[in-house]
């Protein structure tokens, strides 16, 4: 058996592409542009390349965007007043605080300081409760962006998730979480799997789906992998190249040359989830925009 790939850039683009009709829709109902305003704090270099990476493809499907770039010793207070201001701009229409932010500011209180309709990353407390719950409410709230590519790529190989046993390796509110409620949601039988679990790998082999969202570069081995399994590998760790060892390269939490001989699909890295991430933060930025003109939250 050699797995299919899922390809995230090809999905992506497909992503992006209703995006931009969207856009090109709110442009001429409103005669303005969905707006994303971006909060980066600090010189995290990694940081500093996503960021850069969201500008282009918002601009490319016709959306505004404003980049707020802050200094590492900003307080915490100032930090809230600019969320103020974003939250009172009419024309700004999702907010996105790149994570991490510095130790001496707490990430849960700029979250939740955000509008929960503009939430563009799915992160606001309102936003993770509405999640929770399911049902009608999905329709109000905004879903995590990680997560919300990850459930794409999957409906996208399999249309009917119902009944299936998913496991999560990962429990953080960016990934594990809204990954599990997601799939919770799609009447999956989920099992999530963390740090302090013991056995990892016997409950690993049960999964039909298998999303590893560890941030461990390639602790899942091949025989962690039920066969036939689709794997979800979230992660993204640069590693010094064996090839080449004054250069590094991009892997991910799944060893994943020799799990292709055992899943039926799998996700690359780089070129899975990445691109996923950024396609549905544009998506959610123009669905915030649409129901900032017809509703309150």
């Amino acid at each position: 058996m050699t797995a299919t790939i899922i390809d995230g850039k090809i999905i992506a683009a497909e992503v992006r592409a209703e995006a931009k009709v969207e856009v090109e829709k709110f442009v001429s109902l409103y005669n303005t542009n969905p707006c994303l305003a971006v909060v980066l704090v600090g010189e995290n270099p990694a940081s500093q390349v996503y960021v850069r990476t969201k500008s282009k493809m918002a601009k490319e499907i016709g959306m505004d965007i404003e980049d707020h770039i802050k200094d590492k010793d900003i307080s915490e207070k100032d930090l809230i007043d600019l969320i103020a201001q974003l939250n009172n701009d009419k024309k700004v229409n999702g907010i996105l605080v790149q994570l991490p932010l510095p130790e001496h500011i707490d990430s849960r209180v700029i979250i939740d300081a955000i509008d929960p309709i503009k939430d563009a990353d799915g992160f606001h407390a309102l936003n993770v409760g509405r999640n929770s719950i399911g049902g009608d409410l999905l329709k109000k709230s905004f879903v995590p962006c990680t997560p919300l590519g990850c459930y794409l790529m999957l409906k996208k190989n399999i249309p009917n998730l119902a009944g299936m046993h998913a496991v999560i390796i990962g429990r953080s509110n960016i990934v594990g979480k809204p990954m599990a409620q997601l799939l919770l949601e799609e009447s999956c039988t989920v099992t999530t799997v963390h740090s302090k679990t013991k056995d990892i790998e016997t409950i690993t082999r049960q999964a039909d789906i298998l999303v590893a969202a560890v941030g461990r570069p390639l602790m899942v081995k091949a025989d962690w992998i039920k066969p036939g399994a689709v794997v979800i590998d979230v992660g993204i760790n640069r590693v010094e190249n064996p090839s080449d060892t004054s250069k590094t390269m991009l892997v991910g939490d799944v060893d994943y040359v020799n799990a292709m001989s055992v899943a039926s699909a799998i996700t690359p890295v780089p070129g899975g989830v990445g691109p996923m991430t950024i396609a549905c933060l544009l998506r959610n930025t123009v669905q915030a925009a649409f129901r900032q003109k017809i509703s309150k939250i």
